[in-house]
């Protein structure tokens, strides 16, 4: 491995750390650091939208209002890059989606737990690597 893999790897995984803190954070905006603007985002599988980076701004804005606490762990993720400037990213992750931040029992209903898989293309760009495309893959689902 090289010093460019090296730090191509580093920055990939700060991308993936952006897209969580902007998902559980709310702040919609940090996503335009994350997908280029032609992107597409793919959430049908846990039964969400697949459209563009401004509409799945939007639908996640709505659909997560109603859990105001979250946090999502993604783990290493497996990197495969091409040889045309951009790179294939598998990532696993797990989520938790709580209707309060207050400190509730742990038996508290509406509370969702998940987990799957993150598929990204990203793309090498002058500001940096960017997803171009983001596919979930939920792989299961827990409610409370």
């Amino acid at each position: 491995m090289d010093a460019q893999e090296i730090a191509d790897r580093l920055e990939i995984a700060d991308l993936l750390a952006r897209y969580t803190r902007a998902v559980d954070s709310g702040q919609w905006d940090l996503l335009d650091d994350v997908f280029s603007q032609d992107a597409t985002i793919d959430y049908t599988s846990s039964g969400g939208i697949r459209g563009s980076r401004d509409e799945a701004k939007t639908w996640l804005a709505e659909v997560l209002s109603h859990w105001p606490g979250r946090l999502h762990l993604i783990g290493a993720p497996a990197i495969d890059f091409g040889e045309d400037g951009e790179a294939r990213v598998s990532a696993p992750f797990t989520d938790t989606l709580a209707p309060t931040r207050d400190m509730v029992a742990a038996g508290t209903e509406g509370f969702l737990h998940g987990g799957g898989w993150y598929h990204h293309r990203l793309r090498r760009t002058p500001d940096g690597w960017r997803s171009a495309e983001l596919v979930e893959e939920q792989s299961w689902r827990t409610a409370h």
